[in-house]
């Protein structure tokens, strides 16, 4: 009804202009063309001013109305660090381009009525005027200096990388303080995330308890293999495809980005994080969420705003506040369901994260789907239980130990009989197996996925051997 009525005011105002301008038509044929003119331009000049300030108020009253629809301004606060910077930027942006808009705007209409038509004025031509000249083009050089070296510093740290000396991670340390998770320091650990974007949804990857993303081909993948997971490559063993996209708050995130078939983005509003997912090319960014989702509805509850029902249909319904979450979407035009590539994404507590991980262990794509069949690159590995591998494992170990100590024990007889008693105390001592011992080493080994295979070992936290088990 909104939008009749408002097609039906612009008509309106359409055909008043037509009439007025029939209406000065006639006047000006009934009194003279040159004082009708004349009187126009004198009508003109002033609606330059009044319009000059409609134009300028309505402007900054639109921008007041709406500040709390946009991200950094109202109750809408920005959740990442590198976000926080690039709003001071864009602030003091509009701080410069605002002072530009208003003085030429002023200007423009100003000079508009001070020099309209009058009856004896003449023109004056001015040939040039070299001061004037430097002083508009040496301000707009300097403040153009200005915006870009900070507009390359901020890029700059917001494209940046994790560094050498950072490692990957699965389980993230919960001794982290609210200072330094809400300025986002970070403690040379960061969590990756592979997101896949494809006709029309993303597959979201994380790392097991290694901490790494295993490899992929797209040669392989196939109506099983969504993502062509390479398996001869020991890292994917571990690896979890989930349907959400759960985050720890204060913990650097790496989101590794591709694409199976078109253009698609990668993008999260409230983190300003924006990324091209292009096929071929794998791309990626690098984010440190600061605010809980529980902190951020906490935040907008006690705005008015957000103190309505979220269906304004159903009086019974949540708040709105109570149903905010944080949104992955496609930012990219990408096909006719474009819009369903939608994701909601939680930023819960350390603690809660670590426990939502180990409650998704068992959803390994490899365990569920690839362990023990022909297709199982470690196919020992997969047929083994972890009782069985402890077992075998403890045998390995003892007779190794044997070995050694039967090759001590010969060195030790050409030096004596003292040296040789000495040993057989040794011996004895070694030969006992520290059960604990054991079941720590074999832990370590399954959460490198299988011994020998080559994978550097992750720093996460280590997984109890029921959870991994599972």
């Amino acid at each position: 009804m909104m939008y009749i009525l408002g097609f039906l005011i612009a008509v309106l105002l359409v055909v008043v202009f037509v009439q007025i301008g029939k209406i000065n038509e006639i006047v000006a044929r009934l009194r003279g063309q040159e004082v009708a003119d004349r009187d126009g331009d004198e009508i003109s000049a002033k609606l330059m001013v009044v319009f000059m300030v409609l134009f300028l108020v309505g402007s900054t009253a639109s921008a007041i109305f709406y500040k709390d629809s946009m991200l950094g301004y109202g109750p809408l606060e920005l959740a990442t660090p590198h976000a926080l910077a690039i709003q001071g930027l864009i602030n003091t942006t509009i701080f410069f381009t605002g002072i530009v808009f208003i003085v030429t705007h002023i200007a423009l209409f100003l000079f508009a009525y001070k020099y309209r038509r009058k009856e004896g004025r003449v023109a004056k031509f001015i040939d040039d005027n070299h001061t004037l000249e430097i002083i508009w083009t040496a301000i707009p050089a300097v403040v153009m200096a200005i915006l870009v070296t900070m507009g390359l510093y901020v890029w700059n740290n917001t494209m940046a990388d994790v560094g050498e000396e950072e490692k990957p991670i699965a389980f993230v340390s919960t001794d982290m303080s609210e200072e330094d998770i809400k300025e986002g320091v970070g403690d040379n650990t960061y969590l990756e995330i592979e997101a896949t974007g494809m006709q029309f949804a993303w597959i979201l990857r994380h790392p097991g308890p290694d901490g790494l993303i295993g490899e992929k081909n797209y040669k392989m993948i196939d109506a099983e293999n969504q993502l062509g997971q390479d398996f001869s490559d020991a890292k994917n063993i571990d690896d979890i495809i989930l349907d959400e996209l759960v985050l720890p708050v204060g913990q650097k995130v790496r989101v590794r980005i591709t694409s199976r078939d078109v253009l698609h983005n990668f993008a999260i509003p409230h983190f300003f994080v924006k990324m091209d997912a292009v096929p071929g090319m794998p791309t990626y960014f690098v984010f440190t969420p600061t605010i809980t989702t529980e902190q951020y509805r906490e935040n907008l509850s006690s705005h008015p705003d957000w103190q309505v029902p979220a269906d304004a249909t159903d009086p019974d319904s949540k708040m709105r506040w109570e149903e905010f979450n944080y949104e992955l979407a496609c930012a990219e035009l990408c096909g006719r369901s474009h819009y369903s590539m939608r994701k909601i994404v939680k930023v819960v507590s350390r603690e809660e994260y670590n426990q939502w991980l180990k409650d998704n262990m068992d959803k390994s794509y490899y365990l569920n789907n690839i362990r023990g069949t022909e297709d199982d690159q470690f196919i020992e590995y997969g047929k083994l239980t972890i009782e069985e591998k402890i077992e075998e494992y403890a045998k390995e170990k003892e007779a190794a130990e044997k070995t050694e100590e039967a090759s001590d024990t010969s060195s030790d007889e050409e030096t004596g009989d003292a040296d040789t008693s000495s040993t057989d105390e040794g011996e004895d001592a070694s030969s006992t197996t520290n059960t604990g011992d054991v079941i720590d080493e074999v832990i370590e080994d399954v959460n490198n996925a299988i011994e020998g295979s080559g994978v550097t070992e992750g720093t996460g936290t280590e997984v109890p051997v029921d959870t991994i088990n599972r």
